[in-house]
């Protein structure tokens, strides 16, 4: 049996596509998807930069820089994102792929495809945040999607605003669906597979809420603003 993956149709049929991606003895390696998912992270992340989301450190500096220096910098700035960007998806595809890997020992080429689906629904989760900070100024760590609105009523320290903010319903639906996806095609212990994916995931979080924490200091150091 040979599975070629669709992921609007894996969304909808979630257990009936995870039942075929276990039983297949052939993954097509998903190529074309994988390119046009980086395509897309790619236009829609330099697309939020030309929009100014995520560039108020460097436009605090506007009025100590002459026009050609600013337009520069903005410059520099779509770029550094569309880097990010590429970084972003591989870094989505490969890293928990192979961790989970070493763990279930499941084929690597099935794991991409679970992390297609997540990949997927991170950049839905991120063009749906757009309008929020756009018609209501909403950085993504207090966005409505995610718990970073509850914290930051409950706390002023910014890591752990930033920290709830990285957690949202979006994310909680991977964590299910990758247990959901790695329960179903691996015969070892639920618990090792529960603990792996919910502390990889709350490793990222940190790890997210910590380079949200700093990255303002970088980009002002970046930029002598």
């Amino acid at each position: 049996m040979t599975y070629s993956i669709n992921i609007i149709k894996l969304l909808f049929a979630v257990d009936d596509h995870i039942f075929r991606i276990g039983k297949a003895e052939l993954i097509r390696t998903p190529w074309k998807v994988m390119l046009l998912l980086m395509l897309c992270s790619t236009l829609l992340y330099s697309g939020m930069a030309m929009l100014g989301i995520g560039s108020s450190p460097l436009s605090s500096g506007a009025v100590v820089l002459t026009t050609s220096e600013y337009e520069m910098q903005k410059l520099w700035f779509i770029i550094g994102r569309m880097i990010y960007s590429l970084a972003f998806v591989l870094f989505v595809l490969f890293v928990p792929s192979l961790i989970f890997y070493w763990v279930t020992k499941i084929q690597y080429k099935k794991l991409l495809l679970m992390q297609l689906v997540v990949l997927f629904v991170l950049l839905i989760e991120r063009v749906l945040w757009i309008p929020f900070v756009v018609y209501f100024g909403l950085d993504w760590y207090v966005s409505p999607l995610s718990f970073g609105i509850i914290a930051s009523y409950l706390t002023d320290i910014p890591f752990l605003i930033y920290l709830f903010g990285t957690i949202s319903l979006f994310q909680l639906w991977i964590v299910a669906f990758q247990i959901k996806f790695l329960s179903k095609l691996s015969a070892i212990d639920k618990r090792w597979i529960w603990s792996t994916v919910i502390l990889f995931n709350l490793a990222v979080w940190t790890l997210t809420a910590v380079v949200a924490f700093t990255d303002i200091l970088m980009i002002n150091r970046w930029f002598n603003l």
